[in-house]
């Protein structure tokens, strides 16, 4: 897996081996990260990686121009992978990781303007990781999340969110959430 553009464009990420993890295929990763950058989302933002495994979502916004990354992980594994990668981009000024459950996160001192989430598939953990960061404190004004979920699933409603755009690549859908109720 590698960097698609921006400062550490072709830089190799360690990945983790097996196929217990699920990385964010590079096409889909490629797609997402051209939504975000044709809605001007990534530069200068605060960006959240929640599940971030081997942080790829998070460091690919920092080579296109955010300003800073917090990458969560409940996962001891995916924790050391991500310092491991973070050190390789040598972004450790801009980086911050927290081990922890992103369903069970507390209050937070910082506010992000994106919100990146690929948890397991199936698992239904978007809606209460959302309801979360809405309660903690986590999401500065007008932030966009982006959910990533099993083409086959349908992706939650949010109170105090609309869906504003969905799109699929292969085996994944990206659900673009936004602040305020749907448009009708």
């Amino acid at each position: 897996m590698r960097i698609i553009a921006g400062t550490h464009r072709g830089r190799r990420l360690e990945t983790f081996e097996g196929d217990d993890v699920r990385p964010t295929a590079d096409r889909a990763r490629e797609a997402l990260f051209s939504i975000l950058t044709s809605r001007q989302a990534i530069l200068d933002a605060a960006v959240l990686d929640l599940f971030c495994g081997t942080g790829a979502l998070g460091l690919e916004a920092l080579s296109r121009g955010a300003a800073e990354a917090t990458f969560v992980d409940n996962d001891p594994a995916a924790i050391a992978l991500v310092r491991k990668n973070i050190a390789t981009c040598k972004e450790s000024g801009r980086t911050r990781v927290i081990r922890s459950d992103a369903t069970k996160l507390g209050a937070s001192d910082r506010q992000f303007n994106l919100v990146l989430l690929d948890p397991p598939y199936g698992k239904e953990l978007v809606r209460p990781t959302i309801e979360r960061l809405m309660a903690g404190d986590w999401l500065a004004v007008g932030a966009l999340i982006v959910a990533e979920i099993g083409r086959k699933e349908d992706p939650p409603e949010i109170e105090g969110l609309h869906l504003s755009d969905l799109r699929r690549y292969g085996a994944a859908k990206f659900a673009f959430y936004e602040p305020g109720a749907a448009p009708g």
